[in-house]
This record gives C-alpha cells, structure tokens and sequence, in this order.
C-alpha cells in the first residue's frame, strides 16, 4: 500500500442527498465531502489542522445534517422507545436528552444515538451513520404498539468550542447560558424554527441548532456567522483528532455489529433489568453476568504523525495479533499519535504494550484508560 497516495474523490449527483446547508458550506469553502447516512457531509475546509484549534480554542460552525433525526411518536411511542434500547427512557423528561444504544438479538450494536424527548410520546432519535429509520419502522410495523416512525424537517447544525456559549449568547441570549448540558428547547431564530440543545460531537462546549425549515438553512448558516464574525468562527467538520481524544467514539469504525456495550464501555449507561423488554435483553443479561471477551481502549505511541486508516489494521501482543486498530491520528496538543484499538480483555490494562501494524510501518505502543480529554460540560462565568 502507498502510505502517501491521497484519497480518491467523490462524485457528487442526484442519487445522494444535499443538506440544506450544501451550498452555504461551498461558499464558505467546503472542499472534501464524505457521505454519510445517505447525505453529503462536508470533511474539510481545506486545513484540518485550522479546524482543530477553531474547534479547541475558539468556536466553529459545522453542517451535520448527515445526523438524520428519527421521530417516534403517537399513544405507545414511550413503550416503543423502552422495547428499542436497554436504557430506561422514564428516566429522561421532556426537554432532556440521553445517550443510548440499540442492540440485535445478540446484543451486538445496531447502532448508537442522541435521544431527544420532545413530548411524553414524542421523541427524536439522532443516530451514527447507518440505516435506524429503516430498523426502527421494521420493528414498528412488527409490532402492535401505536406509533409512527418518520424522518421530520430536521437538520442539525453544530456551534462547537470554548467560544459557543457567547455566539450561542448572541442569537438566543440568556437561554443559551441557561440550558444544561443534555438539555434543550424548541425557539424561534429571526422566525426560524429550530430546536437549541447542549449537546455535540466535539468533546468541547457546544450547541445543536436543529433547523425544522429546510428552504431556510443558508439563512441560518449566515445569522451564525455574523453573530460569530467577532469571535473569529471558522467554518469546520467532525474532528478526528478532537473525537478521539474526547473517545467519542464512531459507528462502524469503532462500534460494529461484532461489539457489544461492555465493549465499548457503555455499561454505565444501561440498565440491564429494566422492568421492560428490549431487543437483546436476554443476551445483554448473559454477557453481564459472565462478563466480555474484548475491550475497545486507547494507545498512545511516538513517531511521526501517522495518515488516519482506511481499514482496521492488526495489534499485535507478543508477536501475535491478538486485536485489531479501529482509528489512529496525530494530537495536535498531546503531540504524538493516538489509537482506539479493540483487544481481549487480558491484554486491554493501561500499560500493556502492544504492536500496531500500520501501513508506514509497526510502532510500538501503549494501552492507556479512554478518554484522552474529558468533555467539557460546565459553561464559565465570563
């Protein structure tokens, strides 16, 4: 393999869909696409190296509609919700969000999301790139609770950094320093509708503005701008840096099918003996009780910085592969590279070392506890 080749190009055409801010994000400068849930998605402005401080030190606008919200609504919706993730949803009131997962019969991850609960019955799924619509209306239509699953008029827009709350202070005023991290509320921006929440894929400070008027998303896209032009905003995408070293982790590149959640670290966040069914239940119940085979954790190693991967690549313990690398990248502030590798449980300590098998060749590493840097949560008094 060429380590140094660049990435093919993508076409862009009908087939696939444009976000309400695709050509907000042209003007600004937007020059890599991926494609994700079946939309284009900006990935870089053209340095990612600016986006990343943009992202850690200042404050960034980002256009993930690509985070296609699933509503689940009608008389049965909260049961529907419980039958889909091991996560108690009693526990979240209207206006709250919650981190959850969905599981096949064998608990392995169907995918990960951001829980919104508008009403008592009305709910908003914002899941990892993958097809939840489509499992979330087989299960619907299987089942012979009442409720509706639909994609709405809603697309997310990210103002991400240490510097959101005082652009986010700007277009909402004192709500914006008010709602608490994983909260949020249904506003009006210049009569635009949106929902205002206090989540994000940063590891940073931050706000979803989740435009529920798709014709109005350039105008939203420029209020942010100018209310952010004093603060030097910068245009920017996902970080993988950032993401990494926050261990927000990536569906299909870090949580797959193969994965269950003690893999990946979220049994915190479940509630396994729910007085509820749920898909998986019986299989979640039997891995808790006997415990994991493997564990996702992270690697620290020196050496130049590396080009992110294409594919998982072998970790190897004692000369044998015992894992497998799911992502990999240089810190910009820890100054070496990181990795999030997959391994048995025997071999997933911090302080185990490990071999990576990169394509610029294997570099010695070492496990270490995720995350590199917690979430920032609590806004500062200024």
């Amino acid at each position: 393999m060429n380590a140094t080749r660049n990435p093919p190009l993508i076409t862009i055409g009908p087939r696939v869909r444009k976000s309400p801010f695709y050509e907000a994000t042209l003007a600004a400068g937007a020059s890599v696409f991926t494609i994700y849930n079946h939309m284009y998605m900006p990935s870089s402005y053209g340095d990612t190296l600016a986006e990343y401080w943009s992202i850690v030190e200042g404050v960034s606008l980002w256009d993930v509609s690509a985070e296609r919200q699933i509503e689940i609504s009608g008389p049965d919706a909260a049961a529907f919700v419980q039958l889909l993730t091991p996560r108690d949803i009693n526990n979240c009131p209207v206006g709250r969000c919650r981190y959850v997962i969905f599981l096949d019969e064998n608990a392995g991850i169907v995918n990960d999301a951001v829980l919104f609960r508008l009403e008592e019955n009305r709910f908003w799924l914002s899941p990892g790139d993958g097809d939840v619509l489509l499992w979330a209306k087989a299960a619907a239509a299987m089942s012979p609770l009442n409720v509706t699953v639909h994609e709405p008029d809603a697309s997310p827009l990210q103002l991400q950094g240490p510097l959101a709350p005082r652009v986010a202070h700007k277009l909402f005023g004192d709500l914006a320093l008010e709602l608490g991290y994983y909260q949020f509320q249904e506003v009006t921006l210049q009569g635009i509708p949106l929902v205002l929440s206090r989540t994000g894929w940063s590891g940073e400070l931050g706000y979803e503005l989740i435009l529920q008027d798709s014709q109005r998303g350039t105008e939203l896209w420029e209020l942010c701008m100018a209310a952010g032009a004093e603060f030097d905003i910068k245009p920017a995408c996902p970080s993988l840096a950032r993401s990494m070293e926050g261990g927000l982790l990536s569906y299909c590149s870090d949580i797959t099918l193969e994965d269950n959640p003690f893999t990946i670290g979220m049994d915190r966040l479940l509630d396994i003996d729910k007085p509820y069914d749920y898909v998986g239940k019986a299989a979640l119940q039997k891995i808790a009780e006997h415990g994991t085979r493997r564990r996702l954790v992270g690697a620290n190693f020196q050496g130049d910085p590396v080009r992110p991967n294409e594919h998982f690549l072998p970790v190897r313990v004692a000369g044998e592969v015992a894992g497998h690398l799911t992502r990999c990248v240089y810190s910009p502030r820890l100054q070496h590279n990181i990795a999030l590798v997959n391994l048995p449980v025997e071999y997933a300590a911090p302080g185990t070392l490990i071999e990576l098998d990169l394509p610029e060749g294997q570099r010695s590493a070492e496990v270490v506890a995720l995350p590199w840097f917690p979430a920032e949560k609590k806004i500062p008094a200024w």
